[in-house]
């Protein structure tokens, strides 16, 4: 006989508010429905009736963990746009945050993960190890989150100690490689807890267009810091992780590497960190205007591909902004994850995936 479990749109197994509608043979997932809409805070409409700079401060509220990866993809756009060109050193500036952020999202992940798993020591060191981050980035930007550094040609501020931020680095470095890759990685109880469970084919990544860690544990190799690098990445050297099994723990597995090079990629940031401006002469106030045009910004974000489009009708306030968000492409294969498995897996599964509904519910 089968029974219809609603899970959500509030429940304590789901992290935002979403419903994941499973249709079950006693223990064992049969069909899934994923829903969403269940919120609308309209960023897409304000950003249009709002001016270019006020717009940069908009966007990066749609997400509180990768609020940077937004305001970047805004001001790149808009750059290609009016034909700003950033400095160096701000481009480096640039790096520097999107991988501190991209730490600060894996951190939260991973401890979520291990709480999932039954690992609430690691749990613990993952969100001590995630301070770190937030330290490193108040240092930085004077906030713990919305850190209001980019700007249209550069960044807002400057990294005036650099030692200060390579001295935190090596504190999450020693505690990655200490506790989460071997955790992760060799533990025997999170391998049998996780190998095989929520698997997800290179077929279907594929097919259902995943991006980000997902699909890079299910075989899929895209990056955009090195298939279409912005910013300063392609002068950096590092390796993309990418894991082939597509279940829970080849999603561990690819989280836990992706650490190992943002602090490499850090590590080489802030060591040849360039002299001179971190911005270009700032437009004036509310009258700055953007030729008519329309500019495409692909940035990595922690989850995967962010897209943005901006089009100008050449005022002061853009004519369309359309967001494309990781999860918006990822959550749609939830349901291929979940099938086949353990009504009691199904939480871990969907955590997992690594799902962030503020930005799809924008």
């Amino acid at each position: 006989m089968s029974f219809r479990i609603p899970i959500g749109p509030y429940h304590p197994a789901l992290e935002e508010p979403y419903k994941l509608e499973l249709v079950c043979d006693g223990e064992t997932v049969r069909d899934a429905v994923m829903h969403v809409g269940f919120n609308f805070r309209g960023i897409e409409y304000l950003a249009e009736r709002r001016n270019y700079l006020q717009g940069i401060t908009l966007v990066e509220r749609v997400c509180g963990i990768c609020s940077n990866v937004h305001s970047l993809s805004f001001c790149q756009s808009v750059e290609q746009l009016n034909g700003a060109t950033p400095p160096e050193r701000a481009l480096y500036i640039r790096v520097i945050l999107a991988e501190l952020e991209r730490l600060h999202s894996h951190f939260l992940w991973s401890g979520v993960a291990a709480k999932l798993i039954g690992f609430k020591t690691v749990f613990m060191t993952c969100f001590t190890l995630r301070e770190k981050v937030m330290d490193a980035l108040s240092a930085i930007s004077g906030n713990r989150v919305n850190y209001g550094m980019n700007r249209i040609g550069g960044v807002n501020r400057d990294i005036a100690d650099p030692q200060a931020v390579l001295n935190i680095l090596g504190e999450m470095e020693h505690g990655i490689t200490s506790a989460i890759i071997p955790i992760f990685l060799e533990d025997r109880t999170v391998a049998s807890r996780c190998k095989g469970v929520g698997i997800l084919t290179n077929a279907q990544a594929k097919a259902m267009g995943a991006v980000g860690p997902l699909a890079r544990a299910s075989g899929v190799p895209q990056d955009i810091r090195k298939a279409a690098p912005y910013a300063a990445y392609e002068r950096f050297e590092f390796n993309v992780p990418v894991e082939t099994d597509g279940d829970v723990r080849a999603r561990l597995v690819v989280h836990a590497l992706e650490m190992i090079e943002s602090c490499r990629i850090l590590r080489q940031a802030l060591s040849t960190l360039p002299e001179g401006p971190f911005h270009t002469t700032p437009p004036t106030a509310a009258r700055f205007k953007v030729p008519a045009g329309t500019a495409i910004s692909r940035v990595e974000a922690p989850r995967g591909e962010v897209v943005y489009q901006i089009t100008s009708n050449g005022t002061e306030t853009p004519e369309r902004v359309r967001v494309r968000t990781p999860t918006f492409m990822n959550m749609a294969t939830v349901r291929f994850t979940v099938l086949g498995q353990e009504l009691g897996d199904s939480p871990l599964i969907q955590a997992s995936c690594d799902p962030c509904y503020s930005c799809t519910d924008r």
